[in-house]
């Protein structure tokens, strides 16, 4: 059976960019809002807080796990008394290559693992688009495990470094967000995948994106109602159905026009499309380049 969540975080080929060990004490804040990087955090003792944009604040614990998938910008502090909005603390590096926040001397009140990662695909922001603006995974120690493992392989130059990066990051990500399946995740792709009916009509969609789909054909996948499913689908996705569809199909094309995986024509039947020209239009449309130009300068760069 495919796996839509797994098919997303493969193309979106994370990369570990940056990871460190940070301690605080006292009242500190660090407001963060770098477009296109994904944040991670466990917290590894103590406790502090999250504020992400749009999103009320959550207090993290020993073992939780947040990840940020988007450019949201977001704030964390101390767990106490909240500081000044303007506060802005900046992180001394401490030996071993550690980082303080707060008060610089005594025993931290939290330690955490923090980082973020980029992405390989040209098509990340449509892809990071399908995932939740936040995830919070609480107790879940798995997590904290793979987080280490990226963290101890990041600061090696063992042999095959970024192949086992990249794998670790696929599987830290798949793990966080499934974690979260059943929640009140933000509009998404996870959020739709939570839901049976809807869960159904998305397989159905990764399995056999050439079917010529139609909202009521998936309407019957889901079991629902024509209407029913098209405002269920766009309230849990964040995008109508044929719209899902419609990124799904320019996903898989570009990325078959980034590997020379066949000619124009051929791509465009893998995609659900029954001409070359047809294909031509939607992907010029939705890319603002035509395939052909599109894949030139792919194998130029």
């Amino acid at each position: 059976m495919i796996d839509p969540l797994a098919e997303v975080v493969t193309l979106l080929q994370p990369n570990a960019a940056f990871s460190k060990t940070v301690s605080a004490s006292g009242p500190w804040r660090v407001r963060r809002a770098d477009a296109g990087e994904t944040f991670f955090c466990v917290i590894v003792d103590g406790s502090c807080q999250i504020a992400v944009d749009g999103h009320e604040p959550i207090i993290l614990q020993k073992d939780d796990f947040v990840l940020v998938p988007s450019a949201y910008g977001f704030a964390m502090s101390s767990s106490g008394p909240t500081p000044l909005d303007d506060l802005n603390t900046v992180p001394v590096e401490q030996l071993r290559g550690e980082y303080r926040l707060g008060v610089q001397s005594g025993p931290p009140d939290v330690r955490l693992l923090v980082g973020h990662c980029v992405f390989g695909s040209p098509d990340a922001a449509l892809l990071i688009s399908l995932l939740p603006q936040v995830v919070h995974v609480r107790g879940e120690r798995r997590l904290a495990t793979l987080l280490q493992l990226v963290v101890d392989e990041s600061r090696e130059r063992r042999p095959a470094r970024e192949v086992i990066l990249a794998r670790l990051l696929e599987v830290l990500f798949i793990e966080a967000l499934r974690s979260t399946a059943g929640t009140a995740a933000s509009p998404g792709l996870l959020r739709g995948l939570a839901d049976e009916r809807l869960a159904l009509a998305i397989r159905r969609m990764h399995e056999s994106p050439t079917q010529p789909w139609t909202v009521a054909q998936l309407a019957k996948e889901a079991a629902l109602s024509r209407s029913a499913f098209f405002e269920r689908f766009n309230r849990a996705i964040g995008l109508a159905p044929m719209a899902y569809l419609l990124a799904w199909r320019m996903a898989l094309a570009k990325n078959l026009l980034r590997r020379k995986e066949g000619g124009i024509a051929e791509i465009a039947e893998r995609v659900g499309y029954s001409s070359a020209s047809a294909f031509s239009v939607a992907f010029t449309r939705h890319v603002g380049l035509p395939p052909a130009r599109y894949a030139r300068g792919k194998m130029a760069s």
